[in-house]
């Protein structure tokens, strides 16, 4: 097993009034599978997720990642966030060279690692680039590249193509998939569009509105390997989407209401 979550709860203090964003959560994650989350906005997914990496404690319960209570910044994970986070005054290259020089590796196999990913994300021929010279799909590369460069068995990713066009979202959806069918990494994503969810997961987990609670587990069916540009339009995916909105819509227009 992964990822162990084990009624979780927690508990924000703003303005002076408590906030209880997860409530009494559980779940588990199995190592090599792709679950997404999604639910509405205030939900808690990115606090569990947080919580999963160590930079949030649980106010209640615990979560063990890879059979050892997380109890700090968890470094067996690679963390993508929506914002890519490049370092302006750094190439391509150099950023992803970056968490490998943090680690303490050597220069040279830090450079052989970051070219053997930037060729992975179908960027050599950009390394020397910095980022304002890339456009925004070639930056999502970079930092995916970034995130793999350590080779974490985990990764945790909280909307990372959400500020992309529709177009270069599924060229990015299809990109990640080809890198986890080579590497069958753990993966946590995060996501407010069911239908990459559906394309993209083992299982897809519906929160419920703030406190965040588990309302429904649903497994994909859909055959591997997939093609995110075609699979959208077939009879399976149509109807495990109208499943999940079923649970999904209440729960958004509850959020709505408030």
């Amino acid at each position: 097993m992964s990822i162990v979550v084990e009624s979780v709860s927690k508990l924000f203090v703003r303005r002076g009034r408590e906030v209880v964003a997860l409530d009494e959560l559980s779940l588990n994650i199995e190592t090599g599978e792709f679950v997404a989350f999604v639910g509405p906005s205030g939900c808690g997914k990115s606090t569990l997720l947080n919580m999963i990496a160590g930079i949030l404690e649980p106010t209640s319960g615990s979560i063990e990642h890879d059979g050892r209570v997380v109890s700090g910044p968890n470094r067996a994970v690679g963390y993508m966030t929506q914002a890519d986070g490049l370092l302006p005054w750094r190439s391509a290259e150099d950023n992803v060279m970056l968490p490998l020089i943090l680690r303490g590796v050597g220069k040279a196999e830090a450079r052989r690692r970051s070219d053997e990913l930037l060729s992975t994300v179908n960027l050599s021929t950009f390394a020397r680039h910095f980022p304002n010279e890339l456009s925004g799909g070639m930056r999502k590369r970079v930092a995916l590249a970034q995130v793999l460069a350590y080779d974490p068995g985990t990764l945790l990713m909280d909307e990372p193509f959400g500020a992309l066009d529709a177009q270069l979202k599924l060229v990015m959806q299809n990109e990640l998939l080809e890198i986890w069918e080579r590497t069958k990494k753990t993966v946590v994503f995060v996501t407010h569009d069911l239908a990459e969810a559906i394309a993209l997961a083992d299982r897809v987990i519906v929160f419920t509105g703030r406190p965040g609670r588990v309302k429904l587990e649903e497994t994909i069916t859909l055959p591997r390997p997939r093609d995110v540009f075609k699979d959208r339009f077939t009879a399976g995916f149509q109807q495990t989407y109208e499943r999940i909105w079923q649970a999904l819509e209440p729960e958004i227009k509850k959020g709505e209401a408030l």
